[in-house]
């Protein structure tokens, strides 16, 4: 099937490894053109360079700090007139809610809530007055089947896939889309370290956060790639499934129901 993507502009958020990298290079290849924006400038011209070796599409870099309203007004000036945007920003930290310092909490959602809300403010007004759009938050299965050793992110989840809803309901009224994704753990260097600090929880040794991550704890006895992330985002992007708004898919092979 033809995505429909070539000459799309496309805005990634946290490009520079992991999901954001996957989905920028899962557009990429559909042909679009790609603009990745991450904090650490070095990381995310390797990034850019990885894209360009393997595909033919022209890509632009911003390194840009998306916790503060500056930062994010930056990218938007920058890069006004986005076809697609996905917001994938974010490194809420794991920990039990005494584990956690409140300026911990206000860390870890000034980046990806209140981070998401305000480039979909920004975007979603300018793609309304062009009469086309769409914006994929790449959220997390935390909101969902929520953890006391996940509870920030539980929170801050489940108010993005509220946020997701709410804004994808209204949007459509100027032919512009909203929907988002729960990735539930996913192999990047995130998911490491969290199940480091989840493994010091329930072991009291966060060298054992492997056993976190075996086959047997995981639907199809494995866990999943960061390719599959981007490559649900690009299909949903395409016009091919127009008809989709104010929905956050969950993209955990089933494993909330497991018990």
């Amino acid at each position: 099937m033809d995505l429909q993507l070539s000459g799309k502009t496309v805005l990634v958020t946290g490009a520079s490894k992991g999901i954001g990298l996957a989905t920028a290079m899962a557009f990429a290849r559909e042909g679009a053109t790609i603009s990745m924006v991450a904090r650490n400038a070095e990381l995310l011209e390797q990034a850019a360079t990885c894209i360009r070796d393997q595909t033919s599409a022209k890509v632009d870099v911003l390194a840009a700090d998306l916790s503060d309203d500056a930062g994010r007004e930056r990218v938007f000036n920058a890069f006004p007139a986005i076809d697609i945007v996905v917001n994938n920003a974010g490194a809420i930290p794991a920990g039990r809610l005494q584990d956690l310092s409140m300026a911990k909490w206000h860390e870890g959602w000034s980046l990806k809530v209140f981070g998401y809300i305000h480039l979909c403010q920004l975007y979603a007004a300018a793609m309304s007055a062009r009469g086309a759009g769409t914006i994929v938050n790449i959220i997390g299965m935390g909101g969902r089947a929520v953890r006391p050793d996940y509870i920030c992110g539980a929170a801050g989840n489940a108010a993005l896939i509220g946020f997701t809803q709410a804004l994808g309901a209204e949007t459509p009224a100027t032919n512009v889309r909203v929907f988002g994704i729960n990735p539930a753990a996913t192999m990047t260097d995130r998911i490491i370290e969290m199940s480091k600090t989840r493994a010091q929880v329930r072991f009291g040794d966060s060298a054992r956060w492997e056993e976190l991550l075996q086959g047997d704890n995981l639907p199809f006895g494995r866990i999943k790639k960061p390719e599959e992330v981007g490559a649900l985002a690009a299909m949903l992007c395409s016009p091919e499934v127009h008809y989709l708004s104010g929905t956050v898919i969950d993209m955990d092979g089933g494993g909330q129901w497991k018990g």
